[in-house]
C-alpha cells in the first residue's frame, strides 16, 4: 500500500507540473506542442539523472517510486505527444508532424544520456 501511495503522490504532482508548464507554454504558439516538446525533454533529463543516482545506490526504493515511477511517470507526456502528431499530420502539416516527432525523439534521447552522466558523476 506504501509503493502505491508513493506512485500516487509522485504522479500527481507531476501532472500538475506538467499542467503548470503547458499553461505557461501556450502563449509561445498555438501551431507546434512547445510545451509537451519541453515537459518530454525535461522528464527524460530528470529520469536520465535519476537512473544515474540510482546506479551508485544513492536513491533508495521509496524514492524510486515517488520519483521515477510517480514523478517522471505523471509528467512525461509521451500519449499527448502521440495525440499532437497525429493531429498535426491529420490537419495537413505533415513538415511540423515529422518535425515535432524527430526532435522529440532526438532530443530526449539525448536528454536521458546527458541526465545519466550528470547522474553517474
Amino acid at each position: 500500500m506504501k509503493a502505491i501511495i508513493l506512485v500516487f503522490i509522485g504522479g500527481g504532482f507531476g501532472s500538475i507540473l506538467r499542467y503548470g508548464i503547458g499553461q505557461l507554454m501556450m502563449g509561445f504558439s498555438q501551431k507546434f506542442p512547445y510545451g509537451t516538446l519541453l515537459v518530454n525533454v525535461v522528464a527524460c533529463l530528470i529520469l536520465g539523472y535519476l537512473i544515474g543516482i540510482t546506479s551508485k545506490g544513492m536513491l533508495s526504493n521509496e524514492m524510486k517510486l515517488l520519483l521515477m515511477v510517480g514523478l517522471c511517470g505523471g509528467f512525461s507526456t509521451f500519449s499527448t505527444f502521440s495525440a499532437e502528431s497525429f493531429q498535426l499530420y491529420n490537419t495537413g502539416a505533415v513538415w511540423s508532424a515529422l518535425l515535432y516527432m524527430a526532435c522529440s525523439f532526438v532530443i530526449c534521447l539525448f536528454a536521458i544520456y546527458l541526465g545519466l552522466m550528470m547522474g553517474k558523476g
